[in-house]
């Protein structure tokens, strides 16, 4: 999926050098929005539609969403970035290592088509890569470098961030990859947990938290791995 899209670490380099620092990264004015698991039938009011069967189970971390990786996912009547100039997507996940190789777990697209999406993609060894995504018309950035593994079947801080220009994406607070991208504010738009709006890309594994700040937040205040 997306292979012609995906940049190689060289080239988000080179982007990087580009970047204006003599612009402070902006701030949306928006307030912070928190999905937990156990909200996700619901999490803005409103009945999410529920795909298959996604257990909410509980351990000593709290609640956490079970998907199957075939079937299950939530489709939720919301944008939760609409409006917002510059935002920070931080999704706290456990991926099964048995899963399938590219898995979509959050997916967010408003009614022109820009989106946002988070995956996975698996190893055979039980390890994943972080695979982040932007578009906007014409413009558009795939953050995806295989060689940063990180293990399956354990809790993962998984983030993306954009500042009104640089998009960067992080694991457990380490940064990944970075790559400058056009993203004006979304519209009003669906979002999907589990699987991409299309019904394609399953994820299988836990989702406990979803957390979305209408701010760049600094690397220092980003969630760490549990």
């Amino acid at each position: 999926m997306r292979h012609a899209e995906i940049v190689t670490l060289g080239l988000f380099c080179a982007i990087a050098q580009c970047a204006r620092a003599d612009l402070p990264p902006m701030n949306s004015g928006g307030s912070e929005t928190v999905w937990r698991a156990d909200e996700f039938p619901a999490p803005v009011g409103a009945a999410s539609e529920v795909l298959g069967a996604p257990k909410i189970l509980r351990d000593a971390g709290g609640a956490y969403a079970q998907f199957d990786g075939r079937s299950d996912g939530y489709i939720v009547p919301s944008n939760p970035l609409a409006g917002w100039r510059a935002f920070t997507i931080e999704v706290l996940l456990n991926p099964d290592p048995t899963g399938p190789v590219a898995q979509r777990y959050l997916h967010i697209e408003d009614s022109d088509g820009t989106r946002m999406t988070m995956e996975t993609r698996l190893t055979a060894a039980g390890q994943w890569a972080l695979d982040t995504f932007l578009q906007a018309g014409n413009s558009k950035s795939a953050l995806l470098d295989e060689k940063l593994l990180h293990a399956a079947g354990r809790w993962h801080w998984a983030a993306l961030r954009y500042d009104g220009r640089k998009m960067e994406s992080f694991v457990d607070g380490q940064k990944q990859l970075e790559g400058l991208v056009v993203f004006p504010p979304m519209k009003p738009g669906r979002t999907s947990i589990g699987v991409r709006l299309n019904r394609v890309y399953w994820y299988k594994g836990a989702i406990r938290e979803i957390i979305f700040h209408p701010v760049a937040v600094a690397d220092a205040s980003l969630h760490q791995s549990r």
